[in-house]
């Protein structure tokens, strides 16, 4: 038999993976060693955008080979920018493999449960990446903030998620938290655009406008969060969100770093040729068309 095709090594923040096959530690640089690109003048964001796609589809490749199980968390204030940053890592990538999770306010069944029994069920399995925009975080934020748990509810979260994650961690899960954060003057800006733009304005609910009387209670609530579950297993890495495109680029590069991943593209095929039968369609009008309304 030949020789195994080998595996292409993928570079990791400057550094490539071990290429004998075994699992290596990324290993974050300085801030200082990592140049900085500026959008417009050293990068076109469209390109660098599809340059890092294409990175992530091999990424989500080689978690479906190595049966890896990644969980991404994306928290922040409203309007910071996580739904653009998700739809911006999952647009090109099969939608088996990487999910997003978006969970609304519990019923009341899901209220009497464990805290963390509804967000159990939506694990990757081995081969999966999940997304979720938001997470159990919830309690330690808008519950937290406008009075949805008790002081005992949230003083048990706090003490209890650390543990909750060594656990996902120790079960073989990838977990990588982030933190958008984004000023109160660009959330403003953000907000009136959702309120002037109609395909926008359904992402402004009710509690987004309650919230906004609370600006310092949930920045008091995300100190407090910080303090109890930046841990080593699972720290928070906080994304500058004052620019989208940037805050874009910026987190999907971090993502890549954080799971080591070798390229597994296939070989160029060639399409065999389409074997013709004896076929013979059935009339038009026996089908129903929509109006052809664009040429």
């Amino acid at each position: 038999m030949g020789d195994k095709k080998k595996k292409k090594a993928v570079p990791v923040n400057g550094k490539a993976p071990l290429v004998n096959g075994k699992d290596h530690a990324p290993v974050t640089p300085h801030p200082a060693e990592i140049p900085t690109l500026r959008i417009g003048k050293d990068c076109d964001y469209e390109k660098e955008l599809s340059r890092l796609q294409v990175e992530l589809v091999k990424l989500h490749e080689w978690i479906r080979h190595e049966h890896l199980k990644v969980v991404v968390l994306f928290e922040g204030r409203d309007a910071a920018g996580k739904g653009g940053a998700i739809k911006r890592i999952t647009e090109s990538l099969n939608p088996r493999i990487c999910k997003v999770v978006a969970l609304g306010t519990p019923t009341e069944r899901e209220k009497t449960q464990w805290y963390f029994q509804r967000y159990v069920p939506h694990l990757p399995a081995a081969g999966e990446m999940v997304l979720f925009d938001r997470s159990w975080y919830n309690r330690a934020g808008v519950e937290r903030v406008m009075g949805f748990c008790t002081e005992a509810q949230y003083t048990e979260f706090l003490q209890t998620c650390p543990e909750f994650e060594r656990m996902l961690v120790r079960s073989g899960i990838i977990l990588i938290k982030y933190w958008f954060s984004v000023s109160d003057a660009e959330q403003e800006i953000r907000f009136q655009e959702r309120m002037s733009n109609p395909t926008k304005r359904w992402k402004i609910s009710p509690m987004d406008l309650e919230s906004r009387k609370h600006w310092a209670d949930y920045s008091r609530a995300k100190d407090d969060m910080f303090n109890h579950t930046d841990h080593k297993q699972a720290p928070w890495f906080v994304v500058n969100a004052e620019d989208k495109k940037a805050a874009r680029l910026n987190v999907i590069r971090h993502l890549l770093s954080k799971v080591p991943y070798k390229d597994l593209t296939p070989d160029p095929i060639e399409l065999p040729p389409i074997v013709k039968k004896e076929y013979v369609r059935p009339p038009y009008q026996e089908q129903h068309f929509i109006p052809v309304v664009y040429r």
